[in-house]
């Protein structure tokens, strides 16, 4: 990554400001994931009605501006206006340019959007995890899946499957943010492709207790191991749950400008952890 990313959500973190490229994989066919650990779980392919909610025995919706954190300009809501399903087996989250009715860090927040974590109903300690959506575009997005390890960051860990900044539209980044190695410390590698808001992909990581392996659409650009780690801590030995987000604007994506059209989407396709 090219760009400083400062401290994320209340979590939170941030893509690192040097990408580390070692046990890198360039383009090699993703392994198969039988060797990975046992793991609990998880499916969501986002089928019911048009308009109706994400599943509440999976999801949890947050609400809320992060507490100000990476200086994000949304307002995180619970409504069906910023996230629900589309009827066609997708959940839309979808980022506006609104009155929130809310206050941020910054006065009157001035966009809406949504994040949706598993938090208290999934959590897997490794496996084969993936996403399939299609990316917002313009600049100033920042859609993010990503996993948590517990509240207690970085010593709980994080690992960040997929994030992408909307002014590198065929730059997406994987990360790991653990204790000396978190925010702009944060060990990763970015994959270039296409343009990741012209259709479909897919983003995972394939996760044993020593090792985390990050593909897109089936090919793997990136592993880590305790080595990487120069004597800190691997923390990637527990459950850690799921996040899906959209944001708007921060320090490392940069705010929204006069060329970005709203409303902005994040259509995901589904969800699966095994």
């Amino acid at each position: 990554m090219t760009s400083p990313r400062p401290p994320f959500r209340w979590r939170l973190l941030t893509v690192p400001t040097v990408l580390s490229l070692l046990g890198a994989l360039a383009f090699a066919p993703m392994a198969s994931s039988a060797s990975a650990a046992p793991a609990a779980a998880f499916s969501d392919d986002f089928d019911g009605p048009a308009g109706a909610a994400a599943d509440g025995a999976k999801w949890n919706y947050e609400t809320g501006d992060n507490h100000g954190n990476n200086h994000e300009r949304q307002w995180y809501t619970d409504g069906a206006a910023n996230a629900a399903l589309d009827g066609m087996g997708h959940l839309v989250i979808t980022a506006k340019k609104e009155d929130s009715g809310h206050q941020c860090w910054y006065g009157p927040c001035q966009y809406t959007s949504a994040r949706l974590n598993t938090s208290g109903k999934f959590a897997t300690a490794g496996g084969h995890i993936e996403v399939r959506m299609k990316l917002p575009r313009g600049q100033g997005m920042w859609p993010a899946f990503w996993m948590l390890g517990g509240g207690n960051w970085p010593a709980d860990g994080e690992i960040d499957v997929m994030e992408n900044i909307g002014r590198e539209p065929n730059t997406v980044h994987g990360t790991i943010h653990g204790p000396g190695y978190s925010g702009a410390g944060g060990i990763g590698a970015p994959f270039q492709g296409p343009n990741f808001s012209d259709g479909f992909h897919t983003y995972a990581v394939d996760w044993t207790g020593g090792k985390i392996v990050w593909s897109v659409d089936g090919h793997a650009y990136q592993t880590r191991t305790p080595a990487d780690l120069h004597g800190n801590r691997w923390v990637f030995d527990h459950p850690f749950h799921l996040i899906l987000n959209l944001a708007v604007g921060g320090d490392w994506p940069g705010d929204p400008d006069g060329n970005t059209p709203f409303p902005q989407q994040l259509v995901v396709d589904y969800v699966h952890a095994r």
